[in-house]
């Protein structure tokens, strides 16, 4: 095989070292970056992206129902905020849930019961990118995590 020239093995070399130190900022810039978790028919999502919109801040959007549920993110979740605040005990799908799944509810079954029906989850999530989270929506909230 023949060996190119010095003065291209030079420009290729730094143009691998600018892919690399390009790929690492977009790792890191979509590691940090503000995502928000529902699914998009739901009153206080929908407020919360059009707060989000209305105050130029940049997120991306993770629709549970479109998108899954992820079990590294549920666990996350679970072991940064307590599985009772996200539990949604009021929505239609924790309703029609046959008494005997509901019943002794522990952090496991919630668990499960979230992992397998992510409906059964507060919305919106927030995750601030940070390892922080805000689990539904308020404006003075909102203000105040964005101030």
């Amino acid at each position: 095989m023949e060996q190119l020239p010095r003065a291209q093995r030079t420009q290729r070399a730094i143009i691998l070292n600018l892919l690399c130190v390009l790929r690492a900022s977009v790792a890191n810039y979509l590691k940090n970056m503000i995502t928000i978790y529902g699914i998009p028919n739901c009153d206080k999502v929908r407020a919360a992206r059009k707060w989000l919109e209305a105050h130029d801040v940049e997120h991306q959007f993770h629709d549970f129902r479109k998108d899954g549920l992820d079990l590294q993110l549920l666990l996350g979740w679970v072991k940064e905020l307590d599985w009772e605040t996200l539990l949604n005990r009021r929505g239609t799908t924790w309703r029609k849930l046959p008494e005997a799944l509901v019943k002794d509810l522990d952090q496991g079954k919630a668990f499960q019961l979230m992992l397998d029906e992510p409906t059964l989850i507060k919305r919106p999530v927030l995750d601030l990118g940070d390892g922080r989270y805000q689990v539904g929506f308020s404006e003075a909230e909102y203000e105040e995590l964005f101030a």
